[in-house]
C-alpha cells in the first residue's frame, strides 16, 4: 500500500515545460507598458516569470505601482495563445493516467486563470479531482496556504500527501504545510528527487 492517500503537483516545470509560453505571455505586458522583454539568459528575472505569482512578478518587474494597472491589462490577454508553447513533460500523461486510477491527484499552482483552459486543451482535467490556483488563496506559494487548501479538498491530512515541485517556492510551501515534497529536475535539498515521471510509479505504487 502506498505511503501517500494523494499526490499533488505543481504545474510549471513540472507537468509542462512552460518557460516560453510563460515569458511570452509576461512580454505582453512589458510591452504593453512600453518596457523592454524579459530574455531567456536573464536568468533572475526569467525564473520569476516562471515560479512567482503575477502580482509578485508584475511588482518586480514593474514595480509597485503598477501593479494593478499591470494587472488589469493582463486580465484582458488571452493565455490561450500563449498554451501551444507549453511542451508536456516526457512520460506525464501515461503516469497520470495510471496514478489517477488509485489515488486522487490535485493541483497547485502559482497560475491564475489560466489553468483550467490548460488542462482542458491537453485533455487533462479529468486525472484532477482538485485544481487550486493563486486565485483560490490569500497568499500563493511559497506560502503553505495552497497546500492546506488542497488537503482539505482532497480530505486528507497535509502529512498523508506528496507534493512534486520544481523551484524553492514549492519546497518551502511544503516544509510550511506540513507536506512531503518531492523536487522534479532540480536539486532542492529535498529527501525525494524525481529526474521522470515514471519514478512515481514506483515511489507512490510499489512498481520498478
Amino acid at each position: 500500500m502506498s505511503r501517500f492517500r494523494a499526490v499533488i503537483y505543481d504545474c510549471d516545470g513540472v507537468l509542462f515545460e512552460s518557460r516560453q509560453a510563460n515569458l511570452a505571455y509576461y512580454n505582453r505586458v512589458q510591452q504593453h507598458f512600453g518596457e523592454p522583454p524579459v530574455l531567456p539568459e536573464q536568468t533572475e528575472r526569467a525564473h520569476l516569470c516562471h515560479t512567482a505569482a503575477s502580482p509578485r512578478v508584475f511588482e518586480l518587474l514593474l514595480g509597485p505601482e503598477r501593479v494593478e494597472a499591470a494587472l488589469s491589462f493582463a486580465a484582458t490577454v488571452d493565455y490561450r495563445q500563449f498554451i501551444p508553447y507549453m511542451n508536456p513533460e516526457p512520460g506525464m500523461v501515461e503516469t497520470l493516467a495510471v496514478l489517477a486510477r488509485v489515488l486522487p491527484l490535485a493541483v497547485a499552482t502559482n497560475r491564475g486563470v489560466s489553468m483550467p483552459e490548460i488542462l482542458s486543451h491537453f485533455n487533462l482535467a479529468n486525472y484532477f479531482k482538485v485544481v487550486v490556483t493563486s486565485r483560490d488563496v490569500a497568499r500563493p506559494k511559497p506560502y503553505p496556504d495552497m497546500l492546506v487548501l488542497a488537503a482539505e479538498q482532497l480530505g486528507h491530512a497535509p502529512e498523508e500527501l506528496l507534493f512534486i515541485g520544481d523551484s524553492e517556492l514549492d519546497r518551502d510551501a511544503a516544509a510550511a504545510a506540513g507536506v512531503c515534497f518531492a523536487s522534479y529536475k532540480n536539486s532542492l535539498g529535498a529527501d525525494i528527487e524525481l529526474h521522470e515521471h515514471a519514478q512515481l510509479l514506483g515511489l507512490v505504487l510499489g512498481q520498478d
